[in-house]
């Protein structure tokens, strides 16, 4: 984080409180001194400063990584500051090369428009949507045409562009860097130019693009903007930046039951990042929740309220609650008020099924062996008796079939 020189201004109550929220949990803030004299004077003017985060809609729908960037938006605009949520519908069909090692191939313009829409939604489920300027920057980068794209390229180098780790270390691979990937931080740096940004904010990875905008600014006798970076959140498995590929995400439009199991089967050395990053609760409030932790307190009380509240956000208090319910279930061999009914034949001549085909059958396991397998594990329960005998055969009649922790089916053999 930017450890700057305090700065020599008199700062209000209000300023301190604004700046403390926005360095919580940030990876840098450049330049901070030049965001607190912002801070200074939208307190004596009245006029709230501009925060701007940009995404393209590259994905169906946006996973809670997303939200390390939005909770600070939703902080800020909560401190009265107007937010402006950017959809990059040009830029997407340009493609970031932020990170890449290869061309990133565009996106057609029915793609963008339906990821969009869904993005929109579920940015709303952070930010206040009452209070949040929903923007795409096609509105002012087609109006640009060549004439303009010419003369918007001709306010940067080309050595300074190829100073960029991603664009440097393909080129000395000799890995093909198309023409029109230096166009994409250019159309990001002008964004803030057309917004007239005071902030704005992204990942670690976004810092070229960002300082790209301050660049512009400058370039267009605007002020230029601060740039606040925040952390890329781990994923699920600890390790990895949380992403769909990797499979270790939590959609925000998942399931109440499956986002709390999901945020309870984090380590507890990464639960402490994600309160930082995740959690609305205050620094003073986790670091007792934490000390209470150190002298003995069982960390899964802190994690279970941390499941509790990012489930409530983007459900419902009532559904984290069920949730939770449903989680102490499952753990201790229950049946969960909301299992898939499923209705199969018996064998012929309504004879009995074999368990392994009936779990086959229920899809709770990719075949017979395999189902097996996991009786031999002691994995599997009918009505919530271990099974031991692979030989089990099931006569007519409905039973609740469960597989591992998490995986149920209510089957009606007749």
């Amino acid at each position: 984080m930017n450890q700057a020189s305090s700065p020599t201004l008199p700062l209000s109550d209000r300023v301190r409180e604004a700046l403390a929220v926005t360095l919580r949990g940030c990876e840098e803030l450049i330049p901070q001194e030049d965001w607190v004299k912002k801070l200074v004077r939208s307190e004596a003017t009245g006029i709230p400063l501009r925060v701007k985060l940009g995404l393209d809609p590259t994905a169906p729908d946006i996973h809670i990584g997303h939200t390390v960037v939005l909770n600070k938006m939703r902080q800020l605009q909560d401190l009265g500051h107007t937010v402006i949520f950017l959809m990059g519908d040009f830029t997407s069909m340009i493609g970031d090369p932020s990170g890449r090692n290869t061309t990133r191939p565009p996106l057609t313009a029915e793609q963008i428009k339906v990821n969009a829409q869904t993005y929109f939604k579920q940015a709303s489920l952070v930010l206040d949507p009452e209070k949040t300027e929903f923007r795409y920057n096609s509105e002012w980068s087609d109006p640009l045409g060549a004439r303009g794209m010419i003369q918007l390229a001709s306010r940067y180098n080309v050595a300074r562009m190829m100073e960029r780790n991603d664009f440097h270390d393909r080129f000395k691979a000799g890995t093909p860097i198309a023409v029109h990937e230096f166009l994409y931080p250019l159309m990001q740096g002008y964004d803030s130019v057309a917004l007239k940004s005071d902030l704005e904010l992204g990942g670690t990875d976004q810092k070229f693009n960002l300082l790209m905008g301050r660049h512009l600014q400058s370039e267009y006798g605007q002020e230029p903007q601060c740039i606040l970076t925040m952390p890329l959140l781990e994923g699920t498995d600890g390790v990895e930046k949380m992403s769909k590929s990797k499979n270790n995400y939590i959609g925000i439009s998942e399931e109440p039951n499956t986002m709390f199991a999901k945020v309870l089967s984090i380590s507890d050395v990464l639960m402490w990042k994600w309160y930082t990053l995740l959690s609305f609760q205050s620094e003073a409030a986790i670091a007792v929740l934490k000390a209470e932790v150190a002298a003995g307190r069982n960390p899964k009380d802190a994690k279970v309220a941390l499941a509790k509240e990012i489930t409530a956000r983007f459900h419902s208090a009532a559904a984290a609650d069920a949730a939770e319910q449903d989680f102490i279930n499952r753990s201790k061999g229950g049946i969960p008020d909301e299992v898939t009914e499923i209705s199969l034949p018996l064998g012929e001549g309504g004879a009995a099924v074999g368990i392994g085909a009936l779990l086959k059958s229920a899809g709770l396991s990719a075949s017979s062996g395999e189902g097996n397998r996991l009786i031999d594990g002691g994995g599997v329960r009918v009505d919530s008796a271990v099974v031991s005998d692979k030989g089990l055969k099931l006569g007519a009649g409905t039973y609740v079939l469960q597989v591992g922790k998490r995986k149920f089916a209510r089957v009606t053999l007749a």
